[in-house]
């Protein structure tokens, strides 16, 4: 049975805290994301030589936690940004990001959908710069044949990988600002900051989601955090 929660922590080489407990995903922790997490797991498999930017020897942790605690972090310091006077600068970074079920569902059809949309736009973005070409395709295909995945987990990312590159499917997935901000982070996550062809892509994908300059920045930046 397709199970999208699942295939989502597999994606992006997650599991469980490093100590087996549900510990909030602090700001250290959360480097875990783009540490060993995602370099180990599907997306390590479809971003190729991309997965070499990120850092390794980091903790592991249930990784769709930690990305739900960088968009829940960073939009809601970004909404007490702009609630407080211009010229005060003593707004104080979150030490606790546990994030809140807005961000992450715990379970039913609203974990489902978000799964799907974070697992859609980050094939989406690994697509952006045409670097999973038809071989390539072929390639990641007979490794996925080696992976623990049952047979509609293997389709699903195979069909996926076929459809030519849908933004408008990944813009219309985000059916609240949350999981926009959720969906471009992990967008974020999934390219090439170098590659302009990425960068266009994620220009584009920020309009349409209609993500906020200043919160579109805020995402950028928490990402290389994360990733350095």
């Amino acid at each position: 049975m397709f199970d999208p929660k699942a295939l989502l922590e597999q994606f992006l080489g997650g599991g469980t805290n490093p100590d087996g407990s549900k510990k909030p995903v602090s700001p250290d922790l959360m480097k875990g994301l783009a540490g060993g997490a995602i370099a180990g797991g599907l997306a390590g498999l479809l971003l190729g030589g991309k997965s070499k930017k990120l850092a390794s020897g980091a903790l592991k942790l249930g990784s769709t936690a930690a990305l739900a605690g960088l968009a829940y972090k960073v939009y809601t310091e970004w909404q007490a940004s702009k609630q407080e006077p211009a010229a005060d600068a003593s707004v104080q970074p979150m030490k606790d990001v546990t994030p809140s079920p807005v961000f992450l569902p715990q379970g039913g059809k609203a974990r489902d959908d978000m799964s799907l949309a974070v697992l859609r736009a980050m094939i989406a973005a690994a697509k952006a710069d045409g670097h999973i070409d038809a071989a390539e395709q072929q390639k990641i295909f007979g490794k996925l044949d080696e992976m623990e995945l049952g047979v509609e987990d293997k389709a699903f990312v195979m069909d996926e990988l076929k459809k030519p590159l849908d933004i408008d499917a990944v813009v219309a997935a985000a059916t609240s600002p949350e999981l926009a901000v959720e969906i471009y982070a992990a967008s974020v996550l999934a390219i090439d900051p170098d590659d302009p062809a990425e960068q266009a892509y994620l220009a584009m994908l920020a309009s349409r989601l209609k993500l906020d300059p200043g919160l579109r920045a805020s995402i950028e930046a928490e990402a290389a955090k994360a990733m350095a």
